[in-house]
């Protein structure tokens, strides 16, 4: 019972953010639901039927970036619609076109390694009693890298030939993509534990370090904030300097010394806005024009529904494949290579 009044006192004296952790929590607990899923999916075949059989969920093609950038590309070029990973290629276009108007919503109210990190830079706040600040010379350093990485993938997309993409799409190694995926975490090595490891330390000590200085996946869903549709803006005559508006920043951008908030890496979470003891002195605008709080996170939700449902209803969203592909392709997938 003191839980759920706390929650409702919360809820009461921090709407957004509130909304905003418990749609964090359920998409993550769904997500390893996804992961469940799929492990039982996948067994069913390593095991050659002993398992039971359960139907792959489609969702986990979310974590096939790579494979949707490629598929992006073949569409655009006018070479179809991907249906080995159709709802990779959905959701990849929906995220990368919602930062033009909501900006990296999807890292502030979906992503679950974005969550993940909130909660690990939380609980480094109760041993520490605070997350640390870096020197600004570091961040300068650290900052390209995630852009770096991006432009990696990026320019290696690019320059595929149209002929070799569809190629790859075809490709056993592509249509296993998702089980070999699985196959990495269940059979993880010492480096990647270690790099983990090293990033999960940091991340006690420096406020969302891999979304801030490492994810590609986010540094290209900002992208979308160079047209500065959509952005947090503070009235100066009534601002009073307190900086509760760049504490409670994720992404520790110093909201109290902007005009406008145009870094791309604002996550559009609300928290400066909602931190905010003056009423009026900090507001989210799309072209120039006042919303609601509640307009960006309730936009981005909505539509996102809005598009899966749209997929599934006109056929965009399963994959192709077929049981007996799987049932060829699945049992020796860890040998398959592109």
């Amino acid at each position: 019972m003191k839980s759920k009044a706390w929650y409702k006192k919360q809820l009461k004296r921090k709407p957004v953010q509130i909304t905003r952790y418990t749609v964090q929590g359920l998409f993550l607990f769904f997500l390893l639901y996804v992961g469940l899923e799929f492990y039982q999916f996948y067994k069913h075949f390593a095991t050659a039927g002993a398992s039971p059989f359960v139907e792959r969920p489609p969702a986990v093609e979310g974590f096939l970036p790579i494979s949707a950038l490629v598929a992006l590309k073949v569409w655009i070029k006018g070479g179809g619609f991907d249906m080995i990973h159709p709802a990779g290629l959905v959701l990849l276009t929906f995220f990368i076109a919602s930062g033009l108007i909501f900006r990296r919503s999807f890292c502030s109210w979906f992503c679950p390694v974005g969550t993940v990190s909130e909660m690990t830079a939380w609980l480094g706040r109760k041993i520490f009693k605070r997350n640390f600040e870096l020197p600004t010379c570091v961040v300068w350093l650290l900052t390209p890298i995630k852009y770096l990485l991006l432009y990696f993938f990026i320019s290696m997309i690019i320059s595929m030939p149209i002929f070799q993409a569809k190629s790859f799409l075809d490709d056993p190694y592509n249509k296993v993509s998702d089980v070999k995926m699985l196959l990495f975490f269940l059979n993880i090595g010492g480096f990647a534990l270690k790099m983990i490891l090293v990033i999960f330390v940091l991340s006690l000590f420096f406020r969302n370090f891999w979304c801030r200085f490492l994810c590609p996946y986010g540094a290209m869903i900002g992208l979308g904030s160079i047209f500065r549709i959509t952005k947090v803006r503070r009235n100066e005559n009534t601002c009073t300097n307190c900086e509760m508006c760049t504490k409670a920043c994720p992404q520790r951008i110093k909201v109290h010394t902007k005009k406008a908030v145009v870094s791309p890496n604002c996550n559009a979470c609300m928290s400066c806005v909602e931190a905010c003891p003056i009423k009026d002195t900090l507001n989210m605008t799309v072209v120039n024009k006042k919303v609601n709080k509640w307009f960006i996170p309730v936009g981005f939700i909505v539509l996102f529904f809005i598009v899966v449902g749209i997929a599934k209803l006109t056929g965009h969203w399963e994959t192709i494949l077929t049981y007996e592909e799987w049932k060829e392709l699945i049992p020796g997938a860890r040998y398959i290579g592109h």
